[in-house]
Order: C-alpha cells, then sequence, then structure tokens
C-alpha cells in the first residue's frame, strides 16, 4: 500500500496516474462528490477547481433552473478539497461557515468551482470560491471559513 499527501494523491488522480493501491488520509472521491459526480479538474496547495455538468432534469428547483443547494455544495466541496491540500499529515477540518451570492441562474451547463484562501491562519482560514459556467459568467461567489483540527479533536475525523 502506498501512502501519499492528499495533494500529492489528488494530482496523481487527475493526471490519471494514481497507482492502484495508493491511499491517502482524506476520503476521495468523497460520497457526496461520487453521488453529484463532482470531478476535481485542477489542484494546487491550498487551491482546488471542480467541475459538473448540470441538468435541471436532475439538479432542478421549482422554477426549472439549478437548485442553489447544489451550487452551495459545490462550493463547500471546492473549498473543502482546497484546504485538505493545505494541512498537515494527523489534521483534519471542519467548515464553520459558507456564504454564497447568487449572480444569475443555471440550466444546462459546465460548471467549474475554484476555491482559493483569502487567508489562512494556524487554526481558522478563508477561502473564497468563484463559480463559473463555461464560457465564464460568473455564476455565484461563496466565501467559507474552516478550522484546521488537531490532536483529539482531528482522531476519527
Amino acid at each position: 500500500m502506498t501512502t501519499l499527501s492528499t495533494l500529492e494523491f489528488l494530482q496523481r488522480h487527475i493526471e490519471n496516474n494514481l497507482p492502484m493501491n495508493a491511499t491517502t488520509e482524506m476520503r476521495y472521491p468523497t460520497a457526496i462528490s461520487k453521488l453529484l459526480d463532482f470531478r476535481i479538474i485542477a489542484i494546487a496547495k491550498g487551491q482546488a477547481t471542480l467541475s459538473i455538468c448540470t441538468d435541471p432534469s436532475v439538479h432542478g428547483n421549482q422554477q426549472g433552473t439549478v437548485h442553489g443547494g447544489l451550487l452551495s455544495e459545490l462550493a463547500d466541496a471546492a473549498i473543502g478539497t482546497a484546504h485538505s491540500t493545505a494541512i498537515q499529515k494527523g489534521e483534519s477540518f471542519t467548515s464553520l461557515d459558507l456564504q454564497i451570492k447568487f449572480f444569475r441562474p443555471v440550466w444546462q451547463s459546465t460548471l467549474t468551482a475554484t476555491a482559493s484562501p483569502v487567508q489562512r491562519g494556524q487554526m481558522i482560514s478563508h477561502y473564497q470560491c468563484e463559480i463559473a459556467r463555461e464560457n465564464g459568467d460568473m455564476v455565484a461567489l461563496a466565501s467559507g471559513t474552516v478550522m484546521t483540527l488537531r490532536g483529539d479533536s482531528a482522531r476519527g475525523r
């Protein structure tokens, strides 16, 4: 069994160069990402870009557009993925808040969510996540606060 850092694991996953027996401390792909078919398309330390192909017949709300909750989950997943590449071995994290502003409706589209740190601290870090359509139009802007957990607080998470 080969244990890789989360960053290296995800880089190799994107490059389709992940050894069959590779593991990392985090669970990737996550269950929710598999369910919603999120794909990690770019990764760097503290940064992540995820994508999804939306379809109102699957992701729609009562108005026939993509549900804002899906956009919120996409932003949260991008922020969590970004932060998971920036923490040390044995550490974990939890989201403290997520705020999102919606700018335009989405129907059938390929969306990308790009998360990067605004400020990284020893315990509390702030991230921003831009969600855009394939033509570059911004659909939503999210911000989130994440707390890094260490020692007993990180065990079993």
